[in-house]
């Protein structure tokens, strides 16, 4: 065989194999890019808790569950009790509201002063352990871990794993977490994005009181002004309001902020959108949670 013809057969070789592994690697991607993200995946029914928020405030605990779909025949009701010197005992109980799939607790005159054990039961078979915290009182310092958004998409780095983030805020082990908004960077499917949250922070949620406020894209627009609940015409939210259909954006805040405080003045606005805007004190130190954006106009 000639050179010069050995050096064609290489080069074409090489470049079949190019071409070869370059499709593969485009083969890799697109199957990436296919995935679902926000695939609701098929739980057992002992597992249909997918995670919990609190926090106590003048000693009242709300505590709001999360629950993966229920089934037809399935109790809509959900029971919260404490371990009392090794015995389970109620302490309240929940109605599950279907659109979103949440059961929320209210309990007054909780004690405060120590830490509490606590699962939430659904049907025979279902529970979800966490601890609620006694008020940390005798601190000099809080401690706050604060978080903004959370895309999963690739554009915004892709949905790499959380584990490093929840095993250093384990560490400093903080009194409170912040969540201050974009907790969802899906315009439509909040409850699976939701739950997707839940999966990759319920290992600090479920033991921390949790501070998470909607912001723009957990309503569903890529800014918000809400203009005191007027609907929107466009789902960029610079004429003011909000785009999302009504129920949606209920289902949002019923999810991210049914467990904090009683809100200051809880009197709806526009369409009867709820508010949420409140106080909760945490050791010696009072947290104002404001929600600005909700009253204010758009820039046209």
């Amino acid at each position: 065989m000639k050179t010069a013809e050995f050096e064609t057969i290489i080069a074409t070789w090489i470049a079949f194999s190019l071409c070869a592994s370059f499709g593969s690697v485009q083969q890799r991607a697109q199957a990436q890019q296919s995935q679902d993200l926000l695939a609701i995946p098929q739980v057992t029914r002992d597992q249909v808790i997918c995670f919990a928020l609190y926090t106590v405030h003048n000693n009242i605990l709300k505590l709001n569950a999360q629950l993966y779909p229920l089934q037809d025949g399935e109790d809509r009701f959900c029971r919260l009790e404490i371990d009392r010197n090794g015995r389970w005992e109620q302490v309240a109980r929940g109605d599950v509201v279907e659109q979103g799939w949440t059961c929320l607790f209210r309990v007054e005159k909780w004690d405060s002063t120590r830490d509490w054990t606590y699962r939430v039961c659904h049907g025979k078979d279902a529970q979800y352990h966490g601890t609620i915290r006694r008020n940390p009182v005798d601190k000099e310092e809080i401690v706050v871990a604060a978080f903004t958004g959370n895309s999963i998409y690739p554009g915004h780095g892709g949905d790499i794993p959380r584990d490093d983030i929840v095993a250093n805020i384990k560490k400093i082990n903080p009194d409170l977490l912040f969540f201050s908004g974009d907790q969802v960077y899906d315009h439509f499917r909040h409850y699976a994005y939701w739950l997707k949250f839940g999966r990759d922070f319920g290992e600090i949620i479920r033991n921390t009181p949790t501070v998470t406020i909607p912001d723009d894209h957990d309503v569903g627009q890529a800014n918000l002004w809400g203009h005191g609940g007027r609907l929107s015409k466009t789902r960029a939210g610079h004429d003011g309001g909000y785009a999302a259909p009504l129920e949606y954006v209920k289902e949002v805040e019923r999810a991210q902020t049914s467990h904090l405080p009683d809100p200051y003045d809880p009197t709806p606005i526009e369409r009867g959108i709820g508010v949420y805007y409140t106080a909760l004190t945490i050791g010696r130190v009072n947290f104002a949670i404001i929600e600005d954006r909700k009253f204010k106009t758009g820039p046209e």
